[in-house]
């Protein structure tokens, strides 16, 4: 055989399969391993809302995530709106109290919770009342919250597992989520177009 023949046998030649089953082949690396923890989740939406009827959900159970606002709530649209304190008086007629709580469900979606406090005159209903009662609940236990037309109230349901904890965020506080989630739904003055649209000028 001359020395062409054997190059072209050589080069046509199947190559020997490598073994899948190779440590080195399925080994995870170091690399990626200091990759991988090197990632970090950003928040950059936190929902305003009840919690969905069919989600297990906690409150964080430290003072200092939950606090107490003004805010208008337009039901159609279902948003919330902060209004600021100096604002309050000339918006009495649209204001509502609000506890907010910062709460998660079991699929580690964090959220503000609304609740409705009483009335300034001390007015108080039942459907109010259950769902401050479920925050407080839910501060300490998994619980679910479901609508009972005829109840006039929610229903609690408390998750029969209770040994799972919710994952906060652990590099932003409160008023850090605060500003995400209010970032767009803020009054600060009565050119607002929700205060226009309440007094019919749009």
């Amino acid at each position: 055989m001359t020395d062409k023949s054997a190059v072209l046998q050589a080069v046509s030649a199947p190559a020997h399969a490598a073994d899948p089953f190779a440590p080195e082949n399925l080994r995870l690396s170091q690399s990626f391993m200091e990759t991988a923890a090197a990632v970090k989740k950003l928040i950059t939406t936190v929902p305003v809302r009840k919690p969905n009827s069919q989600d297990f959900v906690r409150v964080h159970s430290d003072p200092a995530f939950s606090e107490n606002f003004p805010v208008i709530q337009l039901k159609d649209d279902n948003e919330q709106y902060l209004v600021v304190a100096s604002l309050v008086p000339e918006l009495a007629a649209e204001v509502v109290n609000v506890t907010v709580y910062l709460a998660a469900n079991k699929q580690g979606v964090v959220f503000f919770w609304p609740v409705r406090l009483p009335s300034p005159d001390g007015k108080d209903f039942d459907a109010w009342r259950s769902a401050r009662e479920a925050a407080e609940l839910a501060k300490h236990k998994w619980i679910r919250l479901k609508w009972n037309k005829s109840l006039g109230a929610y229903e609690i349901s408390e998750a029969i597992s209770q040994s799972s904890e919710p994952e906060w965020p652990a590099d932003l506080g409160y008023w850090d989520l605060m500003k995400i989630a209010f970032r767009d739904h803020i009054i600060e003055d009565l050119d607002h177009p929700v205060v226009k649209r309440l007094r019919g000028l749009i």
